[in-house]
Parts: C-alpha cells; sequence; structure tokens
C-alpha cells in the first residue's frame, strides 16, 4: 500500500508511465501495434504517449523501422540512482562505525545543480538539532560537505561556485570568494572542512571528500554535533582522521581509490 489516496493520482501519467515501463522492460525494440496489446489502453492514446515520452528522451523513436526503444534520459537516470545505491551501500558500513564511535550523526551527500543533496543519514540516540534529512538541500558553501568538495573541484567547476551569490544562513556564514577560496585552500592542505554554525546555529560538522581515482570528489561525508561537543581540539582531530580514513575506505571499496599521484589537491587558482 503507497497510502496515497485517489484523489491525488493523475491517471493520464500513471498510463503514460506504464506504457514507459512496458516499452523499458522488453529490452528490444517494441511496435506500437504490440504496445496497445500489452498495456490495453486506446492506440490513439499509446501512440500520444510514446510520442510524448520520445520527445522528452526517456524513449527513442526509430523513424525508419517505427519501433520504439529505451531512450537516452531513461538510461542516464537509471545510472545515477545505481551509482548512488552503490555509493550508499559501501559508505552505510562506514557510517554506522563512525556514528557508533562517536555518538554523533554521520551524514552523506553529492553535488548537484550548484548544492549539496543528502542521500543518507545515520543519527544516534544523543539528541541534535539537525534540521537536515535525506533528499534536502544545502548551500555549497555553508557546509563542510560542499566546501570538502568544492576544494578538489577544477576551477571550471569551482569558480562559478566561488561567484555566485553566496546568501548567509546564519551571522557565521562566510559569503564571499575570497573567504571561501581560503577555507578551500586549507581543506586541500589538511584533507578536510570544518564549519561552525554556518548552516545552522549552534551545530558543528567536520567534513571529508569522497575521491575517485582521478581525484575528483564524487561525494562527501561528514560528523554533526553540537558544537559544545565537538569544538574540543583532540575531538576534531580524532574526528577529522577518522573520517578520512573511512573516505579512502569507501573509495577502495568502489573502485576508485584515489593514486598516490592524483590524489593530491588540484591546484585551483587560489587568489592571494
Amino acid at each position: 500500500m503507497s497510502g496515497i489516496g485517489d484523489d491525488y493520482v493523475v491517471q493520464p501519467v500513471m498510463r503514460a508511465l506504464q506504457v514507459l515501463e512496458y516499452v523499458t522492460r522488453q529490452g528490444r525494440d517494441v511496435t506500437l501495434t504490440e504496445t496497445v496489446h500489452n498495456v490495453k489502453l486506446p492506440k490513439t492514446t499509446v501512440f500520444r504517449y510514446l510520442q510524448s515520452l520520445s520527445a522528452a528522451s526517456f524513449l527513442e523513436y526509430d523513424l525508419r523501422h517505427d519501433r520504439y526503444r529505451t531512450g537516452p534520459r531513461f538510461r542516464d537516470l537509471a545510472r545515477v540512482d545505481r551509482d548512488l545505491q552503490d555509493l550508499r551501500d559501501h559508505a552505510r558500513p562506514e557510517m554506522h562505525r563512525l556514528a557508533e564511535t562517536f555518538c554523533e550523526t554521520v551524514n552523506l551527500a553529492v553535488r548537484s545543480q550548484g548544492e549539496i543533496v543528502y542521500i543518507d543519514i545515520i543519527g544516534t540516540g544523543r539528541p541534535v538539532r539537525m534540521q537536515a534529512r535525506v533528499g534536502h538541500r544545502h548551500p555549497v558553501h555553508s557546509t563542510s560537505l560542499g566546501k570538502a568538495m568544492a576544494a578538489y573541484l577544477p576551477e571550471d567547476a569551482m569558480g562559478p561556485i566561488c561567484r555566485a551569490p553566496l546568501p548567509a544562513m546564519t551571522i557565521n556564514t562566510l559569503t564571499d570568494e575570497r573567504s571561501l577560496r581560503r577555507q578551500a585552500s586549507n581543506v586541500r592542505r589538511c584533507g578536510y572542512a570544518v564549519e561552525i554554525g554556518e548552516n545552522e546555529d549552534g551545530l558543528m560538522c567536520i567534513g571529508v571528500p569522497i575521491l575517485d581515482g582521478s581525484g575528483y570528489p564524487v561525494a562527501a561525508m561528514s560528523l554533526s554535533a553540537p558544537e559544545k561537543r565537538l569544538r574540543c581540539r583532540d575531538m576534531t582531530a580524532q574526528a577529522a582522521q577518522a573520517l578520512k580514513d573511512a573516505a579512502l575506505r569507501i573509495s577502495a571499496c568502489m573502485g576508485t581509490m584515489p593514486s598516490p599521484v592524483t590524489a593530491a589537491p588540484m591546484q585551483i587558482g587560489m587568489q592571494a
């Protein structure tokens, strides 16, 4: 049971998805006639759905043979979903280990459209007023997750982030390009990012990048806790090292272990 009432279901969308599912499950090119026969909808309706799905690249129409097949946009989405699930599967044991060791919340995120997106969060029983939930988006510049990834981006990706408007999430958020680039330099030097009350008041986060074999940041992982519990220098150092070690193990499990050369931080034209 989905728990969704019929009043909220758009039937044409459901029927279009029925057509999409049929075509993609076949693993071969299909005709309009056989699609109509199998989905048991009017021919004109099925034709319109097939053409609309093809126009949106979820399907692909072969005009010469008058057949339909899975389209590039659907394949791209399926690939992204598979990659994210693989990342979660490899990261979860490490996230649980970190959460149990430090009794604090551990977050996993990726970059999407100029923001970071939380794709997994492992909490503990300890109280923490953290607003982030799986699926939430936060700015790159105000989060340790975002800073950890941004520091390892090439300039053509880092530059637009730095030059874009940097809204203040709290009174502590750094909102100028020079400060962000200075933080990126610090991240590349020590291998982790620290954010204290920049994204949420009273919350401190330590974030590390998860790098692929070329040194590109495919994701980031962080430990979050109230500032008073995490700001101790020894605790920060211990958590940062544990996070870095965990990130390396995740990269290794995914077959993307950075090599001694490519793992070195990229130079991205830091300003004085």
